[in-house]
């Protein structure tokens, strides 16, 4: 009896001993786990619709048909796209931030919740050139945030978390490092300036998460919009981020804002002859009396080197970086001048209505006023690109790049928006024809 008592003891021991041991999470409790438990539930999963119209299409027409614009009709039809995305609650009111090309075209938002509560949302502004969106959910209660913090204090290195829905699989959790800061890179024929880089996974359906520090902040927003590289992932940085949601919360879109200064990129013979003998920086080549960049001290013959805390690589680099900047939110640029580096605080204004007549006068070699439909020309500066192409007085301005101007204040927003570029789509009306026309812009003033 002895003996059975012993072999059931130890029978009994060997069925402890392989049990798992649970009792001590606190061992497997690490800096990602508690980051996860904390801001997940103000991590969103955003569901979009777009309808778009369709032809549908029969038999093929012949060649005759195609010329003459007859043959077999063509009925339209209604189709409809759904998209997804994700997003971030940073306000209880409802106030959520995601990429704008989560939400672009929309016709209906739905935003769903950790906890599967289902809210429709209304776009309280959005700005494609940060490719950044607000959102407004309306709940009885106060709804979980997550905490906007800084990015300016990044370390390469550093661990952080991006929480979203890539592919539609909700609240999917990776982990990895900051991997650089200031990236620029080209999509969808648009720069996108100033992003963080990591490797923590980011796919279709992570735009518009968050990416966050150990602490649980944000540091970034998301956005899967570069394809091309794998183990390569891009956030927008939070000082930015906080600077355009309060632009569009505020005012609901970005406002034009002017510092009043041309930079061009520095070439190899002009940078030794200032004393400059690094590879990047940009070179001012003209400063507006009484603007932004005047009451700073910048001077022509300044090379920027860095601004808002980031070199400097060359004058697309700088007119992008300066566009992440609204009216009247400060910036440093730090300046070399005489052999020696100095820093000063530049605020952008909104860009003056005064200046606009001119500007559309030196870019454009355009003047134009209200019309039918359109904004005719009234005069075209000879010598100019316009002059050259074959504008004249009468014809119509329509769109400018791919924005309607048919009032005054949608060209001046239009035409603020396109001085940034190096040529501006201008679609023009003469008579009873429509024209597409690129028109280089002359020059370069922010």
């Amino acid at each position: 009896m002895r003996a059975a008592h012993i072999r059931w003891g130890l029978l009994l021991t060997g069925l402890v001993l392989a049990l798992p041991a649970h009792a001590d999470l606190s061992r497997r409790r690490s800096d990602v786990v508690e980051v996860v438990q904390k801001v997940s539930p103000a991590v969103v999963y955003i569901g979009t619709e777009q309808e778009v119209e369709s032809r549908f299409r029969g038999r093929p027409r012949s060649p005759l048909e195609e010329f003459f614009g007859q043959g077999m009709a063509q009925p339209e039809t209604r189709q409809r796209i759904t998209g997804l995305g994700s997003g971030a609650i940073i306000d209880a009111s409802g106030i959520i931030v995601t990429n704008d090309h989560v939400i672009r075209g929309a016709s209906a938002i739905h935003v769903v919740l950790a906890d599967g509560r289902t809210f429709d949302a209304e776009v309280v502004g959005s700005d494609a050139n940060n490719d950044l969106a607000v959102l407004k959910v309306n709940a009885k209660e106060p709804l979980p945030t997550a905490k906007l913090g800084t990015s300016s204090d990044l370390m390469i290195g550093e661990t952080v978390v991006a929480i979203g829905s890539p592919f539609g699989l909700s609240k999917t959790v990776t982990a990895g490092v900051v991997s650089a800061t200031g990236r620029t890179f080209r999509a969808d024929d648009r720069v996108y300036n100033d992003f963080l880089q990591t490797d923590a996974a980011i796919n279709p359906g992570n735009s518009g998460g968050p990416l966050l520090n150990v602490d649980g902040e944000i540091i970034g927003i998301n956005t899967a919009i570069y394809a091309n590289g794998q183990g390569i992932g891009f956030a927008i940085p939070a000082d930015k981020v906080r600077r355009i949601v309060e632009e569009l919360t505020r005012f609901g879109k970005v406002r034009p804002a002017w510092v009043g200064m041309d930079t061009a990129d520095l070439r190899e013979q002009v940078a030794a002859r200032l004393g400059w003998d690094r590879t990047y920086g940009v070179i001012v080549t003209n400063v507006d009396p009484d603007s932004p960049a005047a009451q700073a001290g910048v001077q022509r013959g300044d090379v920027v080197t860095e601004l808002g805390g980031s070199r400097i690589q060359d004058a697309e680099d700088f007119d992008s970086r300066v566009r992440g900047y609204p009216a009247r939110s400060v910036f440093p640029l730090v300046l070399f001048r005489a052999g020696a580096s100095r820093t000063v605080q530049v605020t952008p204004v909104e860009f003056p209505a005064r200046l606009l007549e001119t500007l559309a006068w030196e870019k454009l070699g355009l003047r134009v006023k209200e019309s039918k439909g359109g904004m005719a020309i009234t005069s075209v500066r000879p010598g100019s690109a316009a002059s050259e192409i074959g504008l004249e007085p009468g014809d119509v301005l329509l769109r400018m790049n791919n924005q309607p101007v048919s009032t005054g204040d949608t060209f001046r927003e239009a035409l603020l928006t396109a001085r940034r570029g190096r040529s501006v789509l201008l679609l023009v009306r003469r008579g009873r024809y429509g024209y597409h026309l690129t028109l280089p812009f002359e020059g370069q003033r922010l």
